[in-house]
């Protein structure tokens, strides 16, 4: 970065270029709040440049077109080509060039991307950068490198555009999905297949959960190791195709240069060595005449490995056949890497003028591999007399690599409809052999459309992980979807290629809801993966502890090969900071919308905290189900936004939710309580579920705050096909507890008293539990409050008004307090506590967690009730345990 340059413009103010400031730079990798696909995303702040638009920075424009000519194709709003230069000139916003250049510099390097947008954050000088991105280092690059090009436009220092550009071209072939995995992926997303990339390489998972199979470039989970050591060991396979009676050269495997030239004697001239297991092409050695030629020739093959093979030359065309699940799925001609003579050029300049075909790059990123002119090359030259200065003659082909490998600027012709049908049975049974599943038979052969047994056709290698692209990009001949056949062995017609997602969001409720559709579909005897706010789980046994609701923890679960459901809490906090963990959701469950978290990375409304939630409902499938809250009008909103179909929840009595009621009659599916009864309406349908009383997540009615929850749950699973007795089932063995539902609504006896433990963190989840706790008997009732500190001040303050009907409230503080003063949570709820009238001797404050619970249960007596709403749930558990226990060893004689 440049020293800090002020550069006054207008005579009025002063700028700093490094007042232009990126932050929280990151990919979004799944569907998000701005786009259902990636997008790069990070906060954007300009000081002294907020107000300042292009058409006040001397010479900004000038400098930005020369740097970045391809900006003047970019319509922008207006909708025609040069309409962001018109912008430009005209005066736009420095985050909206930035979108724009970051978009470009992209495109300069192949990517496909067009999307991009700028929003204000809510926060002072702050604004959200979004752009779309398809390699994802490029993509966080490429907004670096924005920032540096603009920052660089404003001052008028050198920018070497060309530079960045070849950076960023070099870090996307790096980066990218090889040429054989990236054939293979594209057939699965035509398919619908979920994709996940697992590492910077090519190891993908392809489909989810018990239905995943994995895949690295052609080989895949399929493949058997032991049939990779024998395709890796050139005198292995001969050794095992020749046991079977297929065609392959004489020859042998040695160690030493002596060796090598006994086995000469033997089987005569000419030959060729071969490294005993390399790959690509990589030290085969020219056809070699005599053993003055093979003692030149020896050590530039044993280099490569400690085992060579002598084998004897064959003539022919060299031919690749892929066999994919025992079957031929494609053949190819491969020509090794040449140039045609004119008479006039030097096979250097040939080669040079071959490279500038387009089609032709560096390693696997285009169809053709640029021919080589280094130092193998000259060696190879040098045995045929020529130099890279020769000047063939019109019309000479001129070879530059004895082998035809397309990574060494080999070319290819398809020849799939014309091999011969006892040739692809002598493929078909060398792949079966060797028993690989996707496998590459190399064959010389001077006519594949002649039966090898008749024209001295021989095997001369099996492959593993064999490349796809010469098959998909050939030079010549009609390209082949070899990705087909590969999918179509992973999956068979008919197989499933993922599980069953179900989504959980809303403002509360989640945890609770999440466990109770987890426990319900475990009644199935399914294994059950879900994810929550206290941890991920595999059935009931915690796998990783922690605030686990955004794509990482989806990503344990759907990446589990045992699990046959998932069923994801997903918070906002997730969404906005990393975007969705899945790109399809087969049942979405939205609870409700209300105040929390407001004030947070630029959610400032409810209507935008219900934009971010509906994000789930935009990814369920067209076969899918969205069960939304229908008391909620932000939530029903969410009708509008999924492809989905429609499934209603409602707590209010029949008739009283005139939606519900409108839904049901014209036939859709429903949830709610009819005669204090859970029951699912399908139309006139009805379904009885379990009464109230007999629920005990209902607490004998107590927790009507619960009920929401209760019938989301019915509904998620009913529409995933579990039957409505198991549902009930399910529900009847589902308790409030610490094992079930840790931290939420955990209801304790301590001595004649009872103590309730919840997590409830925000006004509205405040007010039900209260509202739970004056509906459960007891002689007085007591309250630990607190609440996080990140929460707007109005919203902390309501929470002492939603508890202030306790009889005696301690007010205490989180550990973490969020960047707030001590204390001034805690105050805060005070205030709230007197907003509603409880006066001064019915509250208190103790700041530290575990002494306010010391207080309650020394306060608790006979009768009692006592709320705490906890921060650190299982230090609270387990200091009451203790305290029980006390009192237990106490009373003992």
């Amino acid at each position: 970065m440049a020293d800090p340059i002020s550069k006054s413009v207008t005579g009025v103010r002063t700028l700093n270029v490094d007042d232009l400031h990126i932050a929280r730079l990151r990919a979004l990798r799944g569907p998000n709040f701005w786009r259902l696909a990636p997008v790069i995303a990070c906060d954007v702040t300009l000081g002294s440049l907020e107000d300042v638009p292009s058409s006040m920075i001397p010479s900004f424009s000038d400098r930005l077109v020369v740097l970045l000519p391809t900006l003047r194709e970019h319509p922008c709003s207006r909708g025609t080509e040069g309409g962001f230069l018109e912008r430009l000139a005209e005066g736009t916003h420095i985050p909206h060039i930035l979108e724009h250049i970051a978009l470009e510099l992209q495109i300069l390097t192949g990517s496909d991307v067009a999307f991009g947008r700028v929003v204000a954050s809510g926060d002072p000088g702050v604004w959200w950068l979004i752009v779309a991105y398809d390699e994802e280092d490029v993509g966080l690059e490429s907004v670096r490198q924005a920032v540096r090009l603009v920052r660089a436009c404003i001052t008028g220092e050198p920018f070497d555009i060309q530079q960045v550009v070849e950076q960023l071209h070099g870090l996307r072939e790096t980066v990218r999905l090889g040429p054989s995995t990236a054939v293979i992926v594209e057939e699965a997303r035509r398919r619908g297949i979920p994709v996940r990339r697992l590492n910077s390489g090519s190891l993908v998972q392809l489909g989810l959960g018990k239905n995943l199979r994995r895949i690295q470039a052609a080989m895949s989970d399929y493949t058997s190791a032991i049939a990779v050591e024998i395709a890796q060991d050139k005198d292995d396979t001969r050794r095992v195709l020749e046991n079977v009676g297929l065609p392959v050269p004489r020859g042998a495997a040695v160690k030493t240069l002596e060796s090598a030239l006994e086995i000469a004697l033997d089987i005569g001239f000419p030959l060729i060595l071969k490294p005993g297991d390399s790959s690509q092409g990589r030290g085969i050695s020219a056809r070699i005449e005599n053993n003055d030629a093979l003692c030149v020739a020896w050590p530039l093959t044993a280099e490569h490995s400690r085992r060579v093979v002598v084998e004897r030359f064959v003539e022919g065309r060299d031919y690749r056949v892929l066999v994919v699940d025992g079957c031929v799925a494609a053949v190819a001609e491969r020509v090794p890497a040449h140039v045609v003579g004119n008479g006039m050029l030097p096979i250097r300049d040939l080669i040079a003028e071959a490279n500038r075909d387009p089609r032709r790059g560096v390693g696997h990123g285009r169809a053709l591999t640029r021919l080589p002119a280094d130092a193998r090359t000259i060696d190879f030259l040098a045995a045929r007399g020529l130099t890279l200065d020769s000047i063939p003659a019109e019309g000479e082909v001129v070879h530059l690599r004895a082998t035809a490998n397309l990574s060494t600027g080999g070319t290819s012709i398809d020849r799939t409809d014309e091999i011969h049908p006892d040739n692809i049975t002598a493929c078909e049974m060398a792949a079966g052999i060797v028993g690989l599943d996707i496998a590459g038979i190399d064959v010389l052969s001077l006519d594949i459309t002649v039966p090898f047994r008749e024209n001295g056709a021989v095997i001369i290698e099996v492959n593993a992980a064999p490349g796809l692209r010469m098959h998909t990009n050939p030079s010549e001949g009609r390209s082949r979807n070899v990705g087909a056949p590969v999918i179509d062995m992973l999956y068979p017609r008919g197989t499933e290629t993922t599980i069953p997602v179900i989504v959980v969001t809303g403002t509360n409720g989640k945890t609770t809801t999440t466990r109770l559709i987890a426990h319900l579909f475990r009644h199935t005897g399914q294994t059950v993966g879900f994810t929550t706010t206290d941890g991920v789980y595999l059935q009931n046994r915690l796998v990783m502890e922690g605030d686990m609701t955004g794509p990482f923890s989806a990503n344990i679960i759907l990446s589990n090969p045992t699990v046959d459901v998932a069923v994801l809490e997903t918070a906002r906090g997730g969404i906005l900071r990393a975007g969705l963990g899945f790109d399809e959701a087969d049942v979405a469950v939205v609870l409700n919308v209300s105040a929390d978290h407001l004030g947070l990375r630029g959610i400032h409304t409810l209507d935008q905290l219900a934009e971010v939630k509906a994000t789930i409902v935009a990814v369920v499938k067209r076969e899918g189900h969205t069960v939304l809250n229908a008391d909620d009008p932000l939530v029903y909103a969410m009708r509008e936004k999924t492809g989905g179909d429609i499934v209603l929840f409602s707590v209010l009595p029949p008739g009283e939710n005139e939606h519900f009621e409108a839904h049901i009659e014209w036939g859709g599916i429903g949830a709610r309580i009819e005669d204090d009864t859970f029951v699912i309406r399908r139309g006139r349908l009805r379904i009885p579920i379990a009464t109230i009383d007999e629920v005990p997540l209902m607490m004998g009615g107590a927790a009507r705050f619960q009920r929401g929850n209760v019938l989301a749950a019915i509904a998620a699973t009913y529409v995933q096909g579990v039957r409505y007795d198991t549902i009930r089932a399910g529900l009847l063995s589902f308790f409030p507890s610490p094992s079930m539902t840790p931290g939420r609504l955990n209801l304790l006896r301590v001595g004649e008293g009872r103590v309730l433990i919840d997590y409830a963190h925000n006004a509205a989840a405040v007010e039900g539990l209260i509202d739970m706790v004056q509906n459960l008997p007891a002689r007085r009732r007591l309250g630990v409050l607190a609440a996080p500190g990140d929460r707007r001040d109005e919203d902390i303050r309501a929470v002492g008004r939603m508890a202030a009907t306790l009889d005696q409230v301690v007010v205490k503080e989180d550990e973490d307090l969020r960047d707030r003063p001590a204390g001034e949570t805690a105050e805060l709820i005070t205030q709230g506590l007197r907003e509603s009238g409880m006066s001064p001797e019915r509250f208190s404050i103790i700041p530290r967690e575990e002494d306010a619970v010391d207080w309650a249960l020394a306060e608790l007596g006979d009768g009692d009730l006592a709320v705490i709403l906890a921060d650190d749930v299982p230090a609270v558990l387990a200091r009451i345990r203790a305290h029980t226990a006390a009192r237990g060893s106490a009373k003992r004689p």
